[in-house]
Parts: structure tokens; sequence; C-alpha cells
């Protein structure tokens, strides 16, 4: 299994077949679903996006993540299509959606395989998918669909959208419609403290549009269970999520195998739910406190079991999402030192600092100052 701090480490061999994904009838939880505003030039054709293009996007559209071998995946390729409509580029958007479609999308169904290797033959050599990487695609390919007017875009999305639905999501007509990780090696038939999820993995921006795109499948339940499942998968004195839950019987535990960290895919929770104009306080609570006093070191990783700093995402782009959550709760203007990526750092970072930029576009200018 990957390991790498890029929020993409989720490929486990496994064989047995997905839970069905039949839509459900259970009581909705009681959080709202989100709102969905057009992307397409919230973030503009800034310095940031060029530089950011000229680092990680090939010219044949592969998003190349420097900090992890310079591999690609679904999520960087997700990525790269969101921040391409987010700046208005459709050159690049369509780069980036030619090298995906030729590259990743070689399995039986719609899904993407979640990794390519640049020094591997095959370059593609797990087929597993990665449901975030699914969402993304699929997400920006609506997005892109909605704002160039392109109806090949659309169904692209929703081809996607709706083998997520069939073959990661478990729809179940008693209990929580859960998000698996991906189509192997996370359901209850493959792991003993299985289902096992990823939060970080419900994008909630993402649900509306899938919504609109594949409205036979219930995304607003499934977006108000993630919700719920942010506020009840809280561990140790701080009260945080880890990165891999085990969700057997119902109860959200720290699972088993995985060290119990908040840490590389959970930074991006209250990225997406303020993306969403999801800003009740409740929500990111536990991940102001985190916070509340910056360490030039970067964001602690907090070992859950122990309460320590395990660790420490150093790379400035971090500092983007609790910036974004003090604006998206408090409406705390943006520290001026964000308004630009800096140039040196790594796919990584520099994605989250450019989605926080694109989201408070969005979403929260006035925490811009203008």
């Amino acid at each position: 299994m990957d390991t790498k701090p890029a929020g993409q480490g989720t490929s486990q061999p496994g064989t047995s077949q997905p839970g069905t994904s039949q839509p459900g009838t259970a009581q909705q939880s009681g959080a709202r679903p989100a709102e969905a505003l057009a992307m397409l030039n919230s973030l503009g054709n800034t310095p940031g996006w060029r530089s950011y293009k000229a680092r990680f996007v090939t010219d044949q559209g592969r998003v190349v993540d420097t900090g992890n071998g310079r591999i690609s995946h679904s999520e960087g390729q997700g990525y790269g299509m969101l921040l391409a409509v987010a700046a208005g580029d459709r050159d690049a958007f369509q780069r980036i959606w030619n090298w995906t479609r030729a590259n990743l999308m070689v399995r039986d169904d719609a899904l993407l395989a979640w990794r390519w290797e640049p020094d591997k033959r095959p370059a593609v050599a797990d087929m597993n998918d990665a449901t975030d990487g699914d969402i993304l695609v699929a997400w920006a390919l609506a997005e892109a669909a909605e704002g160039w007017s392109d109806e090949g875009y659309r169904l692209a999305s929703r081809r996607i959208a709706v083998d997520i639905a069939r073959r990661t999501v478990l729809f179940r007509s008693e209990g929580l419609p859960l998000l698996l990780p991906a189509m192997s090696g996370f359901s209850a038939e493959e792991r003993s403290d299985g289902p096992v999820i990823n939060l970080s993995y419900w994008v909630f921006p993402a649900f509306p549009r899938l919504a609109g795109v594949a409205p036979e499948f219930e995304w607003s339940r499934l977006s108000a269970v993630g919700q719920e499942l942010t506020l009840r998968a809280r561990f140790g004195a701080a009260q945080l999520p880890t990165e891999w839950i085990s969700m057997r019987g119902g109860q959200p535990q720290p699972a088993t195998g995985f060290a119990p960290h908040f840490s590389y895919n959970a930074v991006r929770l209250p990225l997406y739910l303020a993306m969403a104009g999801i800003t009740e306080r409740t929500y990111y609570e536990p991940l102001l406190k985190l916070w509340a006093e910056p360490d030039p070191a970067g964001l602690p990783i907090i070992d859950t079991a122990s309460d320590a700093v395990a660790g420490r995402m150093g790379e400035p782009g971090y500092a983007a999402i609790p910036a974004l959550a003090a604006c998206a709760v408090s409406g705390t203007p943006l520290p001026a030192g964000l308004s630009d990526p800096v140039p040196n750092e790594n796919y990584y970072p520099a994605t989250l600092h450019l989605l926080a930029l694109t989201a408070t576009n969005m979403r929260y200018r006035s925490c811009l100052g203008r």
C-alpha cells in the first residue's frame, strides 16, 4: 500500500465484489446539502495558476506529483482539471482530460486506475481505483460542461458518476450510506474491521454537481452522512479524525493497520467543507483549536492515540487551509502572504493552496479584503 503524504494512498489489493449501491430509504441526516456555485473563472488566469501549470502540468496533460517520485494519479488529474476550470483555461483542461482518458481510464468500467508511474512498464500496475480521484474528475467534467456548455463533458461526467455510485458507494436500506475509498480492499468482506472509510474522500462541493449528472442516486444523503461523520469521528484529546476509520458496527473508530494520525489526508476536510459553503463552527471546532497558534514549522500531524505531535506539514501552502477555515467560520481575512503560492513548493501543498484561493474567490471574497 502506498503511504505517501499526498492524500492518495488508497490502493489496497482485494478481490471481493463491492457492495450493492441502490438508492436507500433511510432517514436523511439533519445536515444540509451543499449549494453549488459555478467554478469557471473563479480563480482566473493568475500568476499562481500559470506557475502551477508550468511546474506540474506537462505538455501532454500529465499532472506530476513532485513530492512522490513524479508519479501521476487520478487525484492529481482531477485537481488539475478543476483548477483549469477555475482559471478559465480550456486548453489546459482538455490536455489534462485527454491524458487522463488515455492513461488512467483503462479499467473495464468508467472508473480510473489510481496510479501511473513514469519509470515502470506497465505504468499502471495496480488497476484498483481511488474514489476521491474518480469524484474529482467527474466533478471537474461537470463544472466544465456547465461553464463551457459542452455536452460531451457532461456525458463523460455522468458515466463516471454512475459507476462511483454503483461500485464504491454502499447505499443501504438500513444504516448509513458509506463511501468506500476504492472498489477493492476496504469492504466488510475484505477487512475484519471493515468497512473502512476515509473522510477526506467525501468531496462535499462535488456532490451537488454529481446529482446534476446522475440524479437517480442520493448524493445529498451521502453528503449529509459525511457531514455527520465529521462530528462523530473525533478521537483523542484533540478530538480529531484519523485518516482511516473503521465503521464496523456503525461506530467510528481508528482503523487497524493504519497509524491513528490526523495528517495529510484529513487536512482536506475543512477545505471541502468550506468549498461547499458549510460554515457552521461545530464542523471546524477541533481544527480551529489545533491551529489557533500558528507554528512556523508547519501544521502538526497529530497521533490521536497518544495526543503527541507526530510530524509537521511544513510547506507553506498547507497554511492556506487554516486560513480558509477561519475565513469561512468567522470572516477572518486571509494573511497577505497567502495571495500567491510559493514558487518552489511541491504539487500537493501548491494544489491545496490554489483550491483554497478558489474557494475564497467563490464564496468568501470579503476575506480577501476586496
